[in-house]
């Protein structure tokens, strides 16, 4: 097979493959490879500008011969094992669900590296995916536009040298962490620890290993206290998109380190979602395709009006067309749609909710490893009424991510539904902790005021639909909240103002239109309360 062009030599991850002489060698180490294996390597290198399918690959490898897919799966596990790969946290051969796989590891320009590997003239090198060479790609032939977040070696600054198990134990958790959001590209620790005790720029990061994100930080730890302080930075404009420091008293050394990763990585993929929103909505055009569809249309999502919420269902819709294998763009569709329902104006129906239930389970055929999907599901079941599926679905995802903050709201909203309250507000709590900065984090403080007037602590359900109302976008069934507990406290003058600021937010708002968006509630006991307390308040029927 000719696997690439005469001469060329492709360096990578620390690997040199040399297709003229079909040697591979390793940190400068010959390795013995099956010729089929090198053959299979070198035609993944070639064609790394995409996701190679099955098929191409066993008819490129084993011409004119039937193999089985086994075959196939012995072969790229071998070619991992030869390149020093992980499967669980691919950097070099990346599995693309249904489809195939990819080679995903930058290839080093410099002498002797075969010309299609080189820069495409813009000055940029191999691996390196800006917008102008990411975007537009028909999604058939369209690289894993997929962000690249690199997670380099924290620096241990306790000037014990002895304390370096302690940082490189808390970047590879925040590795491992982020690669449960399966939106991201997370760089594998073999690709990034190489840059352990280096002073770098991170565009230089960006240039070297293809990525558009950099997570950098520093440990220092002094008797009984520990300080880890991370920052967010945008690799190809070099500016920081975000920076945190977390002070702990360590009790347990384990127990520390598990509480801060979970909480930066809670902080980073809010983050990084909202960076990729931005870069999208900034660089619009009129021929969209599904990635710029899918972010533009979930950057309306978060906007939480009934226009933006409109425009939200269209772009997600145009994506789950334009590539029909984009997992995410199904599940964001359906829970637009379900989200239509409960607050604007999407009629409630059950064909609409029999088809936001079909986008769902489409998405995780493409992807059943994909929590953020398992938790959309749950949203759509949740407004079907199928309390217990949503239960089982959120925690599932939250088995896949325990960082998810939007699983841990979806449970306790189920919860609270369920009449388990005291349990819902504790998985609320976990979810606003997780997730301070969450482009919902006024639904999490909204769901849980109308869990805790449930549970009849009217006074409570006061304090968190005020702190909802602190927060921009936030909608007008955290004012009814309010006002419905205030009518219980017996504070009328105070409910019929609130109830009068519900309608002049939301003019449609009556007795009648407030029954019909509640219709996820199955308790006749809860919305009795609930109608009971709109009444008292002032609501017209």
């Amino acid at each position: 097979m000719n696997s690439g062009s005469r001469g060329a030599v492709y360096r990578f991850a620390g690997c040199e493959l040399d297709a003229g002489r079909r040697e591979l060698r390793r940190d400068g180490e010959p390795v013995t490879i099956q010729p089929k294996v090198l053959d299979l390597i070198a035609y993944l290198l070639k064609h790394r500008d995409r996701a190679v399918g099955k098929t191409e690959i066993q008819d490129a490898i084993w011409p004119g011969v039937v193999v089985t897919e086994t075959s196939l799966t012995q072969a790229v596990r071998k070619a991992r094992r030869v390149l020093g790969d992980d499967a669980s946290q691919p950097g070099i051969i990346r599995t693309v669900h249904g489809h195939g796989y990819r080679f995903v590891a930058a290839v080093e320009d410099g002498p002797g590296v075969a010309a299609d590997a080189r820069s495409s003239g813009d000055g940029r090198p191999p691996g390196a995916r800006p917008e102008a060479l990411s975007r537009h790609v028909p999604s058939a032939e369209r690289p894993d536009l997929r962000p690249t977040i690199a997670v380099l070696p924290f620096a241990n600054m306790s000037g014990h040298p002895d304390q370096e198990y302690f940082s490189d134990a808390v970047s590879q958790d925040i590795i491992t962490q982020l690669s449960r959001y399966r939106w991201l590209n997370v760089l594998a620790r073999n690709t990034t620890f190489g840059y352990r005790h280096r002073s770098i720029d991170a565009r230089q990061v960006a240039r070297e290993l293809g990525a558009q994100y950099v997570v950098t930080g520093s440990v220092r730890r002094a008797g009984d206290r520990i300080r880890v302080t991370v920052e967010l930075v945008d690799a190809l404009s070099g500016t920081q998109n975000w920076s945190e420091r977390y002070d702990r008293q360590i009790e347990d050394v384990f127990e520390v380190q598990d509480e801060i990763t979970s909480s930066v990585v809670a902080r980073l993929e809010p983050e990084i979602g909202f960076a990729e929103r931005q870069r999208v909505v900034r660089a619009a055009r009129a021929d969209l395709r599904a990635w710029d569809a899918f972010h533009l249309g979930v950057a309306h999502f978060f906007k939480f009006t009934a226009a933006d919420n409109v425009e939200a269902q269209r772009l997600l819709q145009r994506s789950r067309e334009l590539d029909p294998m984009f997992a995410e763009a199904h599940a964001w569709w359906a829970y637009a749609t379900v989200l239509g329902m409960v607050y604007w104006d999407t009629e409630p129906s059950a064909d609409a909710l029999d088809e936001a239930l079909a986008a769902t389970r489409r998405a995780l055929e493409i992807d059943d490893r994909n929590a953020v999907l398992y938790a959309l599901k749950a949203r759509v079941q949740l407004a079907r009424g199928e309390y217990d599926s949503a239960r089982r679905e959120n925690e599932l995802a939250i088995s896949l991510n325990p960082t998810l903050a939007a699983a841990h709201c979806g449970l306790a909203d189920t919860l609270a539904y369920e009449g388990r309250y005291d349990e819902a507000i504790h998985r609320f709590e976990l979810a606003i902790s997780m997730s301070p900065n969450d482009p919902q984090r006024w639904a999490f403080l909204t769901y849980g005021a109308l869990a805790l007037i449930f549970k009849r602590d009217f006074s409570a359900a006061i304090v968190w639909a005020d702190r909802a109302r602190e927060i921009p976008n936030c909608q007008y069934w955290t004012m009814a909240h309010k006002a419905v507990a205030l009518a219980y406290l017996g504070r009328d003058a105070e409910a019929r103002a609130a109830m009068q600021a519900v309608q002049q937010e939301c003019p449609a708002f009556s007795i009648q239109f407030a029954t019909q968006k509640l219709f996820y509630i199955k308790s006749r006991e809860q919305l009795d309360m609930y109608v009971a307390g709109l009444e008292k308040a002032g609501a017209r029927a």
